[in-house]
């Protein structure tokens, strides 16, 4: 017997029963960044795997282990996007979209993959809505990308549930200079350090910051921190970003063992958590790359942006309660016909009642039926009302209108009236 085909292990469908939600936030994200003044654009899934070795760094877990690459026919090796900014980047470079210095702000959203464990929220295809923002150096850019997010939060019904934590990486010879007095200091503690961070101190010693082994965490009580390294550049940053932060009410915490884990971040991190999924707490999180810009061959260029987990966000309102109802609204009517001659007749009122009643959401039984099955059809769709067409009603030209949700009487009304009829039903809805 043949296997049964089934989905990849972290890689799942998006049932219907499951979709409305996905567009209920989409939408409303997408709302959001309009009134905001954000650009849609659309990225390859597929980019060349050195776009994201150069990106992302060497020596992150994402570009060691995670990342899905293969030889195409060319024999060009090719990457799965893991995430969004580098193709994103690419995108602006390879089309001159920051040229002469003009801010671009633009969003996408879609599917990433990595190749890592699946567990509850955290799977090898998942989907990401991103925003980056080209040619503005200062804080208050980074104070917007804050300040929209919390916008959203709003809107979900979700501020309560996530906290705002930031940090500042400084420039990177500031860095430079931590990360040497970490590697340091950590190197005199090395057999005390679990195994991924006794790897990480050689590949990406930061990382190393937000470990969650609990006896690495007690070890890094005493290490030197980030701040007192930074630049006066970036403490300026920092503080600018801070006070608008505060003249518009938004609460943060500052996480000193916040660096995120892509190499192309510099001065301003945040991430916004909650603590209602368990481990996978992070539900947005971003920061400034502009270095990343130059890396490419470009011109230097600031960039600063952010990504959030779709799943994780679907998962959380879900948990709170906070889908909310009535996302799949009700057909108006559902059209019965009985007979081939109703059938047609039915595709033809339905499609003229369309054209004439904006908004309108009716649907048609296929497929023919008795009297009793196609009513019970027309129930289950949750209709307002029942419009009947069989032999009698096309000889008179007149439909049947039956409620279905109360005990009104059923009617026949001409089809000339009927458009008009369903047009105050839409309304009411």
């Amino acid at each position: 017997m043949s296997k049964s085909l089934q989905a990849i292990r972290g890689m799942n469908d998006i049932l219907p029963g499951q979709t409305p939600i996905w567009r209920y936030l989409e939408t409303t994200f997408a709302q959001l960044l309009d009134g905001y003044g954000y650009s849609e654009i659309r990225l390859p899934i597929l980019e060349f795997t050195d776009l994201f070795a150069r990106g992302i760094g060497e020596g992150t877990d994402v570009v060691d282990k995670e990342m899905y690459t293969f030889l195409d026919r060319n024999e060009e090796s090719l990457t799965l996007r893991p995430e969004g900014t580098a193709g994103c980047v690419r995108a602006v470079l390879e089309h001159g979209l920051s040229g002469g210095g003009q801010v671009q702000k633009l969003w996408y959203t879609g599917p990433m993959f990595r190749y890592e464990k699946p567990q509850k929220g955290r799977y090898r295809q998942f989907h990401q809505i991103g925003v980056e923002v080209f040619n503005q150096p200062g804080p208050d850019i980074d104070a917007e990308l804050i300040v929209l997010t919390a916008r959203l939060w709003k809107r979900l019904g979700l501020a309560d549930a996530v906290t705002l934590q930031l940090n500042s990486l400084g420039s990177s010879e500031a860095r430079a200079e931590y990360r040497d007095a970490l590697v340091a200091y950590l190197r005199e503690r090395f057999d005390q350090l679990d195994e991924d961070s006794q790897r990480r101190l050689t590949t990406n010693p930061l990382r190393i910051l937000d470990s969650k082994n609990a006896q690495t965490q007690a070890l890094l009580v005493g290490a030197p921190t980030l701040s007192d390294y930074l630049d006066e550049a970036s403490r300026e940053h920092f503080e600018g970003l801070k006070a608008r932060l505060d003249a518009v009410g938004i609460a943060y915490q500052i996480n000193p063992k916040l660096v995120r884990g892509l190499d192309y971040y510099g001065r301003t991190v945040f991430e916004w958590v909650t603590d209602k999924l368990g481990a996978q707490g992070t539900v947005c999180a971003g920061g400034r790359y502009d270095g990343l810009v130059g890396q490419f061959g470009g011109k230097p260029t600031p960039g600063v942006g952010f990504a959030m987990g779709v799943e994780r966000l679907v998962l959380l309102l879900e948990t709170l309660a906070l889908v909310p109802e009535a996302l799949s609204p009700a057909p108006h009517a559902y059209i019965c016909a009985f007979g081939e001659a109703a059938e047609l007749a039915a595709l033809e009122l339905a499609e003229r009642l369309r054209d004439r009643v904006p908004g309108l959401r009716l649907l048609v039984n296929g497929g023919g039926g008795s009297f009793k099955s196609q009513f019970k059809k027309a129930d289950k769709s949750g209709a307002r009302f029942a419009l009947i067409l069989g032999e009698d009603e096309l000889a008179s030209r007149v439909v049947g209108c039956k409620p279905l949700r109360d005990d009104g009487e059923q009617q026949n009304i001409a089809w000339d009236a009927l458009a008009e009829h369903l047009a105050a039903c839409v309304e009411q809805a």
